[in-house]
């Protein structure tokens, strides 16, 4: 059971840490596994007794813990969680809540592309000026769609001789 607790712990400890070893975990992932496994319930466990349990365990100077300080920190955590059972009943049932456990990623950013994205993005429906800025296919004309071209004769818009200079002058 402790050898699986173990590797619970070498999960959580390298989670979002890229040069994490996975031997020493920081109080956020302390926390995190706390929380991700059911230790930590917001009623007998919160998460203000995390923090002073992981301060209680962790060496003066340092900001993060190994797996011995974790199962000291674990079972005083248990203690707290399951009142009135003896201390190896304790540790069994923390590490029964760690069994297996992997960190959540809940809440991470998803691209999406529902409603409202696909009813702005679609360029049949455009009017006005912006459908101009579209082929019949809805691909984008690029510069041309967006502004008027010059056409760089040397004629002032509206000259009714436009093109007529060479002719005079041969």
């Amino acid at each position: 059971m402790a050898s699986e607790a173990e590797k619970t712990f070498n999960r959580f400890a390298a989670f979002g840490e890229s040069s994490s070893s996975g031997t020493e975990m920081n109080n956020k992932n302390f926390s995190k596994l706390c929380k991700d496994c059911g230790i930590m319930d917001g009623k007998t466990v919160t998460s203000t007794d995390v923090d002073i349990v992981f301060s209680k365990v962790k060496a003066k100077n340092a900001r993060t813990i190994t797996f011995q300080q974790f199962k000291e920190a674990v079972k005083e955590l248990g203690q707290k969680r399951f009142k009135g059972k003896s201390p190896d009943e304790v540790l069994e049932s923390i590490y029964g809540l760690m069994e297996g456990k992997d960190p959540a990623t809940t809440g991470a950013t998803k691209a999406t592309t529902v409603g409202a994205v696909d009813r702005l993005t679609d360029t049949s429906k455009y009017t006005g000026t912006h459908k101009e800025r579209f082929d019949e296919s809805g691909k984008g004309k690029g510069i041309a769609g967006r502004e008027v071209m010059n056409d760089n004769t040397g004629y002032v818009s509206g000259y009714k001789g436009a093109g007529t200079y060479d002719k005079k002058t041969k």
